[in-house]
This record gives structure tokens, sequence and C-alpha cells, in this order.
């Protein structure tokens, strides 16, 4: 699933994978609890995290490469936060050689939309769970909490304090975009050949966006069914 930071990526992931019973696999979340639990792998990418940079291709591959051999992964998963490079990108190409084609669906959202969603998301202190989790916290709830209101919400999860991520104050979420434009954006055009690509409008409300995220998948399983893409995520 691509789309820049604030498209809904999180979101429509968890729905989906909860659809269908497959695993949402956000290497975001492996990053935040390496972080919170100060593994090495979680102090080092921790300043670049906050600065708004990517975490470097080489830690990313092997998170992926790991995560995608357990065996809850074998008949399906829905990858959120990778590929974000072209290098990553060929990477996934050769961990998937041998399996099912990756369909591969971009929430496309204009930045002014981006920043306004960016600066009203909050995540708990505690646990590290996020508004873009449904069951957790809604969108009108988080807003709220920014705007400053007096008592501070808490997280439906664990009772934790939300707080605005660090990673979505005004001068990182603008960061943030200029590192997708420059080194992630380039993966629409890697992938758009390809018959199991598709695009959808991700400024709908969320219940729309996942209509057309099921209907974009649909029309590449019958794409696939009838023999249209090659097998292995290769490029035809």
């Amino acid at each position: 699933m691509l789309g820049p930071p604030g498209a809904g990526k999180g979101t429509q992931a968890e729905r989906f994978g909860r659809r269908w019973e497959i695993p949402k696999i956000s290497t975001g979340e492996i990053l935040r609890d390496a972080v919170n639990a100060g593994t090495g792998l979680g102090l080092r990418a921790k300043a670049v995290m906050a600065r708004g940079k990517l975490v470097g291709d080489d830690v990313m591959i092997e998170i992926v490469r790991e995560r995608l051999e357990r065996p809850d992964a074998l008949g399906g998963f829905i990858l959120d936060g990778f590929p974000r490079t072209v290098a990553q990108a060929n990477a996934l190409d050769a961990i998937m050689e041998g399996r099912d084609p990756l369909i591969v669906v971009d929430i496309a959202v204009d930045d002014a939309e981006l920043i306004r969603r960016l600066g009203s998301r909050t995540i708990c202190e505690d646990c590290g769970a996020g508004d873009d989790a449904e069951e957790v916290i809604s969108a009108p709830e988080s807003a709220a909490a920014v705007a400053g209101q007096t008592e501070p919400l808490r997280c439906r999860r664990c009772g934790g304090r939300l707080v605005q991520r660090t990673d979505d104050n005004a001068e990182v979420v603008r960061e943030r975009l200029k590192v997708y434009h420059r080194e992630t954006e380039p993966l629409v055009e890697y992938y758009h050949l390809r018959p199991t690509f598709r695009s959808i409008d991700g400024a709908q409300p969320p219940d729309r966006v996942a209509d057309d995220l099921a209907a974009a998948i649909e029309s590449v399983g019958k794409g696939l069914r009838a023999g249209n893409a090659a097998p292995g995520g290769a490029r035809r």
C-alpha cells in the first residue's frame, strides 16, 4: 500500500487485514516498538524518525525479509510503510520471487489535505497506539486533544494520555512531505505500468476509500485469474 504520510494507509490496511484475516505489517510500528524497547535498532532509528527522515534501506529490507518469512504471512499480507524507495522495491521483488504477485495500491492525497490531517494526529504516550487505529481513538476526538482540550484524552486500549506525534509538528511535517516527494513518490512511476497496480482517491471519507480499495484489489484479482499478470511480482 503506497501513499504519502497522512494518506490513511494505516487505517485502510488495518480494516482490510481484519476483513480478510491477513496480517497488516507496518514497518513504522516495528520501528516504534524498537524505540520504546530501547533496542540497538531503536536507538539508531529514533533520531532519524524524529527529524522526519527515512531509516536506511538496509535496515528496513532486513526487517521486512524476516517478517515475510513468518508462517502467518505465507498466505498473504498487507505492507504498510514499505517499500519507501526504489531500492527497497527492487529488494521486495527479489523477496517475492516464487510467491503470488504483488498487488500495489497507491492512496493519492494532495499536500494541503495532508498537512491538515497530520497536524491533528495523536499517539498514546504509553502503548504507542495512534489514531489511525480505529478501535483506539476517533479522528474528531484526536483533533480536540491537539487543539488544547482541558482534560487530556485517554487511549481506549490502555488508558494512556494522547499526545501529538513528535514527527507531526509543522516543521517536521513539511520535511516529511519533501522527503516523500523526493524519495518515495518515484515508486508510483516504478509500479504504475504493472497490471497489478491501482491508484485510488484518498481524500474521500474512510468508508468510501475502503470501498474503492476493495474494488481496486478485486479488479486486479480478476486480471490475475484471467492470466494477465506474471508470477512472483515480476514486471511485464
